[in-house]
């Protein structure tokens, strides 16, 4: 008897048809959007990824050396891909470029709530636009997604931050800042101690699950001194009506343009229509290192769910780092799993239950004409299933039971005899005899009480 993988999952037929509304629901959204869906390969040079993340990104691979010598790895992650792909034929796409697309991933990490080793997303990305209204588009597709699935802002809320604001400061306590400033003054009295940026950056990232000392500890790893750790962590709890007091805390026109930059995307998201899902929350800073300005992560409101259901942001300089002409980037990518987890605790994930909307049942030798209704009812676009094992009338109507008919057409002989059909309501199960000739008729959708 042969086990599954650890980190892996068999969906049946139940379960992937849940999986399937809901992927339906997020793409559906997408194409409302004008984005157009791509399809990628499963394997890349695992090159691509070690230059993007690293040497240390091969511990977390399923990397391998392929019969022609290459190495290669399964896809952790959609976005060196499409930005690949961009660099490709860039002179050829009409930008903005709009892209989504729904595959599975992989990455050998230790599976828990929500994380598995093989798991699934949507991409949603647009190239070739800085304005704050592409990243407000961003957030628009997944509110609406979010709703479309049967959510409201009482089940979830985007926590949004700006990733040069962060960056911002901690140049400043880096002693970077403009000297006339708080920041600089600060930095100058502290020695001008060098700052691990992205290191400091990964540590807000995390703070949601480690205690304060720890986290400070973190920043202080990172460069910071105890104070200045102290006062960086006050800085990010500020509200959204106070932005203006990190550019007089900074001094810089980096922090400046930040704050504008993201004032601007949510007046965007205002204009669009979702504003409301959106809080201000500068201790999220997303951990890649090539997001570079307004970054998102949606999560539970109550909290049940223990870990972000998805994120999202800006990536302008990753085109160019893959060889292409700058061009600026954002994007979402939904996974699955956490939104599954999200839309069960919020009673809107959808049934697991099978859907057949006729049955077409035969007694005796009528393969025929049943194959002729069953044909008629498909070609209107109806879930249909017939007989293919031979069954008694009993063991049949079973059957029709368990895949959840809604209509059941018995073919037999002597109703033939008589050139009729029975149509029988399973809910009910009243039936009912209509001419075979009438069946399916001009209705789309025929049932027992059309006919009764």
């Amino acid at each position: 008897m042969y086990e599954r993988l650890k980190g892996f999952r068999d969906f049946y037929p139940g379960e992937m048809s849940a999986r399937r509304d809901a992927i339906d629901t997020l793409e559906d959204t997408a194409r409302r959007y004008g984005f157009r869906e791509v399809g990628t390969p499963a394997l890349e040079s695992t090159r691509m990824y070690v230059d993007k993340s690293g040497e240390g990104i091969v511990e977390e691979l399923y990397s391998f050396e392929d019969q022609g010598g290459r190495d290669v790895a399964m896809t952790p992650e959609l976005t060196p891909t499409v930005a690949r792909m961009v660099v490709a034929k860039q002179q050829e796409l009409s930008k903005p470029i709009k892209w989504f697309s729904t595959r599975p991933f992989w990455r050998y990490e230790e599976p828990q709530q929500g994380r598995f080793r093989e798991f699934y997303q949507t991409n949603v990305d647009v190239f070739g636009s800085s304005d704050p209204a592409a990243d407000a588009e961003i957030l628009a597709w997944a509110a609406d997604a979010m709703t479309d699935l049967g959510l409201t802002g009482e089940h979830f809320d985007f926590r949004v931050s700006h990733r040069d604001i962060l960056g911002g400061l901690l140049e400043s306590f880096d002693g970077c800042g403009s000297p006339d400033s708080q920041a600089g003054r600060n930095a100058a009295r502290s020695g001008d101690a060098d700052v691990d940026t992205e290191a400091a950056i990964r540590a807000v990232d995390k703070s949601d699950t480690l205690e304060k000392a720890e986290y400070h500890g973190l920043l202080t790893d990172a460069g910071l001194s105890y104070d200045q750790a102290e006062r960086f962590d006050d800085l990010l709890r500020v509200d959204a009506e106070d932005l203006d007091e990190l550019v007089e805390f900074a001094g810089t026109d980096r922090v400046e343009a930040a704050v504008t930059n993201l004032q601007n995307v949510l007046d965007a998201a205002e204009d669009f229509g979702v504003r409301e899902y959106c809080t201000l929350s500068l201790e999220t800073a997303r951990g890649l290192d090539y997001y570079t300005g307004v970054v998102f992560e949606c999560f539970d409101s109550t909290g049940e769910v223990s870990r972000s259901i998805f994120g999202g942001g800006r990536y302008d300089d990753l085109i160019e780092s893959f060889g292409g002409q700058p061009t600026p980037a954002v994007g979402v990518a939904p996974g699955h799993a956490t939104l599954s987890l999200l839309c069960r605790r919020a009673g809107v994930r959808p049934d697991e239950e099978l859907a057949t909307d006729y049955y077409v049942l035969q007694v005796g030798d009528t393969r025929p004409v049943a194959a002729r209704v069953a044909g008629d009812l498909r070609e209107r676009g109806h879930v249909v299933e017939s007989d293919v094992a031979g069954r008694s009338f009993g063991a049949q109507l079973d059957y029709a039971d368990s895949v959840n008919a809604e209509t059941v057409v018995i073919v037999g002989e002597q109703d033939l005899e008589n050139d009729e059909l029975t149509i029988k309501d399973m809910a009910s199960g009243d039936q009912t005899q209509v001419p075979v000739d009438e069946f399916p008729g001009d209705d789309d959708a025929p049932t027992y009480e059309d006919i009764a």
